[in-house]
């Protein structure tokens, strides 16, 4: 690229994402775990996500057994107070309710012991640790496809641990494991790594599932800067994105 061309760079158009039509990572249940804090706060944040371009979410509270020990009951009817607030406001989105699985041994004990709450019947969301590979993790995914299940690992891009591993990453897909990264990685909300690795998995057809993660107001100005960014209209444009597959 010439200096001429550097120097008057055309900006990109933002993006739409109403053509995925669905987010299946949030957290918009209030008061259960680092999500929205209470029911004004959960209508904002869907209100933000149609404003987007989404007309159906997936809702998903962290699952943790030493920190967010929700269950689906909790998770229920959360959901049901919700919903009934966006029908009486005459909100037109469709909300809907799983859950993100913290991978660690309690988890993979309650894999046929106990009810698990799937996305679509078909899918579960898991996610691993920040800072150390969980050692389950491939019993428990392996637990999970015995149940006709499939494991959509949240976020792998913000999993350091693997950046110089990026093999790691294609050999998941081959298990049958779906990749979905955050729609604010693109802009490096998380640092100058979970966006490096977001933009090659892109650029390498690996990415599944695009999601906002969305915790909090000030994500919203996040994600309206991604609309801009050229990895996500790379993403849009590649047909990789199996969003409304669910």
């Amino acid at each position: 690229m010439g200096l001429f061309s550097r120097l008057f760079k055309t900006e990109l158009q933002p993006a739409s994402l109403a053509a995925l039509g669905t987010d299946l990572h949030s957290h918009l249940i209030p008061g259960i775990d680092d999500g929205a804090v209470d029911l004004q706060d959960s209508i904002q944040l869907i209100e933000g996500l149609a404003d987007l371009g989404y007309k159906r979410i997936i809702t998903t509270p962290h699952i943790m057994s030493d920190f967010y020990r929700n269950t689906p009951e909790i998770i229920r009817s959360g959901l049901k107070q919700v919903n009934e607030e966006l029908q009486r406001r005459k909100i037109n989105i469709t909300l809907e309710a799983a859950a993100e699985y913290y991978c660690d041994s309690a988890f993979e004990r309650t894999i046929g012991e106990q009810e698990l709450l799937t996305i679509g019947g078909r899918f579960l969301l898991v996610e691993l640790s920040y800072l150390n590979p969980s050692d389950n993790f491939e019993s428990v995914t392996f637990k999970l496809q015995m149940r006709g299940l499939t494991p959509i690992l949240a976020h792998p891009e913000r999993y350091p641990y693997w950046y110089h591993q990026f093999d790691k990453y294609a050999s998941l897909r081959d298990k049958g494991i779906w990749l979905q990264i955050n729609l604010a990685s693109l802009t490096g909300h998380y640092g100058t790594g979970p966006k490096r690795i977001a933009e090659r998995l892109i650029d390498e057809g690996l990415v599944d599932l695009l999601c906002t993660d969305i915790h909090k107001m000030s994500h919203l100005d996040v994600y309206r800067k991604a609309l801009k960014e050229p990895a996500l209209h790379r993403l849009l444009d590649g047909g990789t994105l199996r969003n409304q597959e669910i």
